[in-house]
């Protein structure tokens, strides 16, 4: 099977890059070719040949703007949110295996989706097509804020008003260009929003609608409705195009209607609409709006500067955070940097305070992650949110709060401080590049936020003790019940005389036949547990089996011991066990043990280790463990097993 999938995010920088790369990685494991273009902020990388398209079985296109489905008319496809693409990619590859995927038919099925649900998750409509407007919208900020900020930091001399560049200067030209890049900035959001519901017959009515909007002249308004009269007028544009397209008109007519006649009518219809019956009335709206955000002063500015830090940091880039982002974007166009300004700081603070966190308490992250700290802290420099996603989706009830309260405390400060942004991005990236006015109090509010998240880390985040399933060290992390001081780590263990002659060098040093059950009859977490304690009983390990019982119950009610993979590794360090030793027991139909990723306890391993052990042989059975089961074939060859003698053979292996 070859499959093909698009990205694409309304930015068009991380989530378009890392969907790509968590489907490549999905397909690959799978065994299934897949070739993903992707459609990012500096265009199309990896584009399909005509070649590519033939041969396909399926696309797969996770993006939250709109894409040119046209090419794929006759193919399977399936239509879902970036974020799907990244959380969920294998489902994606799975379902389109299944076959279970609609058939691509066209702009017969109106807005260029699927003619039935795909069984993933879909997109919200609304979401998608105003994403697509932003993503279009958002270079034309950038471009506009950046001239004007160079303009004046290298052209700009001080009045009593203010830095002014005066009108004979070549900055005034550079200043004038930037001004001109945001006129622009509305008409491309509507027409891109209308393009994203009627396609090509709807860019030229969004964009005049857009203009009009932004135009309050056409209907008496010295302000214009701005980017909330550019949005109505996207949608509006957008729907009537596609009311007009689905008209039965005759075959003379057909060639003519998306170059001529939607276009035209569309573009009648909402720009009458707009100035006869809703310029007027939204310009006030959107005036009253700007006038209040300008005025906000005290506990009023700092309420709004809470909220915007927390719907940044909330979803890293979701559609929480476009919605903030927008807001913010928007009054950079009317001439309120004011508002961009803690929008800008909140941006960067979750990756950065997150990367600060890794190198400040290493204990509360697993080696992986810390690496991955690095990576979180360099995107956090240059405005990448979505830096922090890794460490929430791993653990999301501790680390959002975490970033929420640091970017909330950064905006405030930046609000207080008077932080502007004149460019629609955040991070260090624009304070260096002479865009944010207030540079100090910007970098203040920046570390501020950065420290307060990494100490919501230290005071929520557990020591990292548990299993990470991507990680070689998965079973050795997960007992911290048997973990040994590094000052003792190289101590001869204490053992009876017989077993010091014997130091572990390999899993079978510490379990016999009499240790391994192919087919455990119990049905609970807890019944297994006394299953196996009892053949460690009877084996003369324990003096007492309830006080080992009760030492391997404290460790699971710390957390789960069940690591993934179908695998558990219950342990306990008990003055009742008289020396090392592990139990195997198979479970074919599986038992729940809250593993990590779900999956159901098949293979489990118990280890018994004395009080009074120092060594370090307990911690040579966990490394030997975590080696060898994270390779796929080898848990797969032990559940195949019949007997005792080929359950030991297998784990003869383990050294």
């Amino acid at each position: 099977m070859k499959l093909l999938a698009i990205t694409s995010c309304p930015n068009g920088i991380a989530h378009t890059y890392m969907a790509a790369e968590n489907l490549q990685k999905a397909a690959d494991k799978l065994g299934i070719a897949m070739k993903v273009e992707t459609q990012g902020s500096i265009g199309v990388e990896n584009q399909f040949t005509e070649e590519d398209i033939r041969q396909a079985d399926g696309i797969i296109i996770a993006a939250d703007k709109t894409v040119d489905k046209s090419r794929f008319v006759g193919k399977k496809l399936i239509a879902v949110g970036v974020q799907e693409g990244i959380r969920n990619p294998e489902t994606l590859i799975k379902q389109m295996i299944s076959g279970d995927v609609p058939v691509y038919k066209g702009q017969g099925n109106g807005e260029g989706t699927p003619s039935k649900p795909t069984g993933a998750k879909q997109q919200n409509a609304f979401y998608r097509h105003l994403m697509s407007g932003v993503s279009y919208m958002i270079p034309f900020i950038v471009v506009g804020g950046l001239l004007i900020a160079i303009a004046l930091s290298i052209g700009g001399v001080p009045t009593p008003g203010g830095l002014q560049i005066p009108e004979d200067s070549f900055w005034k030209t550079i200043e004038k260009l930037g001004a001109a890049s945001f006129t622009f900035m509305v008409p491309v959001l509507a027409g891109f929003i209308a393009f994203s519901i009627a396609d090509r017959p709807g860019l030229a009515p969004g964009m005049i609608g857009g203009y009009i909007a932004a135009n309050g002249s056409f209907y008496g308004s010295e302000a214009g409705a701005g980017f909330i009269g550019g949005i109505i007028a996207g949608f509006l544009a957008g729907y009537v195009a596609l009311w007009i397209k689905k008209w039965k008109v005759p075959k003379a007519i057909t060639p003519i209607m998306p170059i001529i006649i939607i276009p035209v009518l569309s573009s009648l219809i909402v720009g009458l609409a707009f100035i006869y019956l809703l310029g007027g009335p939204i310009a006030q709206v959107f005036e009253s709006l700007t006038s209040w955000l300008a005025s906000m002063q005290g506990a009023s500015s700092i309420l709004l500067a809470l909220i915007l830090g927390a719907m940044i940091s909330f979803d890293m880039g979701g559609p929480v955070n476009k919605v903030a982002f927008m807001f913010g974007s928007a009054m950079i166009a009317e001439g309120n940097y004011q508002i961009m300004g803690p929008i800008a700081v909140a941006i960067c603070i979750p990756p950065i305070g997150l990367g600060l966190a890794t190198f400040l308490f290493k204990r509360k992250f697993h080696n992986a992650e810390r690496e991955s700290g690095k990576a979180a802290f360099t995107m956090g420099l240059f405005g990448i949110t979505e830096g922090a996603i890794p460490f929430a989706s791993q653990d999301p009830l501790r680390v959002i709060p975490s970033i929420m309260v640091g970017s909330m405390a950064g905006s405030v400060i930046a609000m207080l401080g008077g932080v502007g942004d004149r460019v629609a991005h955040g991070g260090p990236i624009v304070a260096v590049l002479g865009a944010v006015d207030n540079i100090l109090m910007f970098f203040v509010a920046v570390i501020v936020g950065s420290i307060v998240t990494a100490l919501m880390i230290k005071l929520l985040k557990k020591d990292q003790i548990e299993p990470q399933l991507a990680g070689a060290s998965a079973v050795a992390e997960a007992a911290p019940a048997i973990e040994t001081p590094r000052s003792e780590a190289v101590r001869p263990v204490s053992m009876p005389t017989s077993e010091a002659q014997h130091p572990v060098n390999k899993l079978t040093d510490i379990i016999s036949l009499d240790l391994i059950e192919p087919s455990l009859s119990a049905s609970t977490r807890d019944e297994i547990i006394d299953e196996m304690i009892a053949k460690l009983d009877a084996e003369g390990v324990l003096t007492t089996s309830a006080e080992f019982k009760q030492a391997i119950l404290k460790r699971e009610q710390e957390s789960s011991t069940g690591i993934g993979m179908n695998v558990a590794v219950p342990h306990g360090k008990s003055a009742a066990v008289l020396k090392p030793r592990v139990v195997f027991g198979i479970k074919q139909e599986g038992i729940d043990w809250s593993s990590a990723d779900g999956t159901p306890a098949k293979l489990i391993f118990m280890i018994a280790v004395p009080a009074e052990n120092k060594g370090n042989e307990h911690l040579k059975i966990l490394q030997m463990l975590s080696r060898k089961l994270m390779d796929d074939e080898f848990r797969e060859q032990l559940l195949q097993v019949k007997t005792k003698q080929e359950a030991y053979r297998l784990l003869d292996q383990i050294h």
